[in-house]
């Protein structure tokens, strides 16, 4: 891309609505993406950062005045920098707090889809992290009610670890700013300047409460973190030029702190998977977006477990197109009739072809929906081998009948009517015959001449009769082995299939493992981080719990249900460390 493109935009009645030709960008991105989304109050400098990240002095809007230039989300594709063969799509926001829309609904709807659609999520304010900072990132508090995780579920409240697993990691930059890095007297890092922002304040009352909830929410929500300070980038009259300034009118500290930035962004922003750890590319992004929008649009709350269904749905849908099209493009360029073998083994090589090209593009078809349409191939190949079978008889028919028109002929004249005539006939067949043997690419069909021959001779009607039943013999041999060749190659085919699938299973297990390894391994940072601050009370609360396969029930509920736990689970308090072993192995 050139240049950003409107995503998500506000359409005439106030309503978000998708950039069609947005979605047109993103279907033609095969490639897996790194999605970094900015948000922020307006008039922050967030679009500056952006195009930092593209590598572009120009790019998104800067704006020079108090207005808020961005609005809806905006984005842009990239090759991504460091990743070969990855796409890096940047997010930029409208700003948040913007006074002329008077709407603060709006707002908590681009910084949901924010945090929805980012695998990296940069927070951009100005000045210092202080408690204005933290109420005007009141938005973070509020993610429980604008994000579903499951669709179904018997309890309305949802665990946050549960977020965690599909949330983005974080980045906090602050702008403008002027102190100096110390804590009591101490140079801190900026990380540490950040974790020592959000700490937590013991007590129960209500202020201790009102000041610790966004902090909580952060700590809980976005375990990964990260925090960078910037400088004034040059002076106060000169700030709303930034994109046409030259860096040598930059002040050197902001430079290296912008390039230390982008190279964080660069090097530790994953790739945006969905739930169950699966990489989303362009297609698909564009597939998230626009379920969660048209959610949003409906007065619901966007649900990450319908969104990943719907986006299931459509990229199966297409792999199956895309695997049949495959399969039927190779055997299409096969020249019929063709012998038995030629047939097989090309249909093993497109059959497998087609397999893997579903494999890579399909998931969660949990129903094995389109996992038994794509064994279809097989009935496919059934259909293409009576197709061969019906071309190689009128190819045989149209050939004996060429090559006996001269003996048709000296047939309708009595010449082998007159002495010696016999001798004539049985030289003349015999030629034929030969004939008719030596010609190639007559398919399978090719025992069934004396079927297929339109002479008689009828003093000798016992000897061809004799030879009919010798043909037919031959023709039922031959059927015998097609059919003996199709169950072969049915068996082959299912072989495959089940070679395939126990790869792609392993795969997504191997995915939804890592996913539960790094919430787990995130939460327990948290928590070990609580312990030594010393909130024992905030872990004696029911703990939250990880799961593999979406496991619904905690050993609490599976006491009140009396049922057992199913599948893996892991607990976050008591047996920490061994549930963590027991992960790993």
């Amino acid at each position: 891309m050139e240049g950003p493109v409107c995503l998500v935009g506000n359409g005439a009645n106030g309503e978000l609505e998708v950039n069609p030709a947005a979605l047109e960008i993103l279907r033609g991105v095969a490639q897996p993406v790194v999605v970094v989304a900015i948000v922020g109050l307006y008039r922050t400098g967030k679009s500056y950062l952006m195009n930092s990240l593209a590598g572009k002095q120009r790019g998104f809007s800067l704006g020079a005045t108090v207005q808020s230039h961005t609005k809806g989300i905006w984005m842009w594709c990239l090759p991504h920098p460091r990743r070969a063969g990855h796409t890096l799509v940047l997010l930029d926001t409208e700003g948040l707090g913007d006074v002329e829309k008077g709407d603060t609904k709006n707002d908590a709807w681009i910084f949901a889809l924010a945090v929805l659609l980012s695998s990296t999520l940069v927070y951009n304010s100005k000045g210092t992290i202080d408690q204005y900072a933290m109420e005007q990132l009141h938005f973070v508090s509020e993610l429980t009610e604008h994000i579903k995780v499951k669709a179904q579920g018997g309890d309305d409240t949802e665990e946050d670890t549960e977020f965690v697993r599909f949330f983005p990691s974080f980045v906090w930059a602050v702008r403008d700013f002027t102190l100096e890095l110390r804590i009591e007297g101490q140079l801190v890092t900026e990380d540490q300047y950040l974790e020592h922002a959000l700490a937590l304040r013991k007590g129960n009352n209500k202020k201790v409460m009102e000041y610790n909830l966004p902090r909580q929410c952060i700590r809980n929500f976005f375990p990964t973190r990260k925090c960078f300070v910037f400088v004034q980038p040059t002076s106060r009259q000169e700030m709303g030029q930034l994109d046409l300034l030259p860096t040598s009118a930059l002040d050197p500290q902001f430079l290296d702190q912008t390039r230390r930035f982008c190279d964080y962004v660069f090097q530790c922003s994953h790739v945006k998977t969905v739930k169950g750890g699966i990489p989303v590319n362009g297609r698909r992004f564009g597939s998230l977006v626009q379920s969660y929008v048209g959610t949003i649009r409906s007065g619901q709350v966007p649900c990450l477990d319908n969104a990943v269904t719907a986006m299931a749905t459509i990229e199966n849908e297409a792999a199956l197109r895309e695997a049949l099209a495959h399969y039927a493009a190779g055997m299409g360029g096969l020249r019929l009739p063709a012998e038995l073998a030629e047939l097989s083994a090309a249909h093993g090589t497109h059959e497998g072809d087609a397999l893997r090209l579903f494999m890579q593009r399909s998931f969660k078809d949990e129903e094995q929906e389109f996992q038994k349409q794509v064994a279809g191939i097989t009935e496919r190949y059934a259909d293409i081998l009576a197709e061969n079978e019906a071309v190689s008889e009128q190819t045989c028919r149209a050939l004996l009948e060429e090559l006996s028109a001269a003996m048709q002929q000296r047939l309708s004249a009595g010449l082998y009517s007159q002495p010696g005539g016999y001798q004539a006939y049985d030289r003349d067949q015999t030629q034929v015959v030969e004939n008719y043997r030596a010609k190639p690419n007559k398919g399978v069909k090719v025992s069934g001449l004396c079927l297929y021959f339109p002479l008689s001779f009828p003093p000798k009607e016992e000897k061809q009769k004799a030879e009919m039943l010798e043909q037919q013999r031959k023709a039922a041999e031959e059927k015998r082995l097609q059919t003996e060749q199709l169950l072969k190659d049915q068996e082959r085919s299912h072989q495959e299939i089940v070679k395939q699938l126990e790869a792609k299973v392993a795969e997504e297990l191997a995915s939804a493992r890592q996913e539960a390894e790094r919430a787990l391994e995130s939460k327990l940072k948290e928590q070990e981080a609580m312990l030594q601050k010393g909130f024992v009370e905030k872990l004696e609360q029911p703990c939250p719990s990880v799961f593999i396969n979406d496991i619904s029930h905690s050993p609490s509920t599976c006491k009140s249900k009396k049922t057992e736990p199913k599948g893996l689970f892991f607990s976050s308090s008591g047996s920490t460390q061994l549930s963590y072993e027991a992960l790993q192995h």
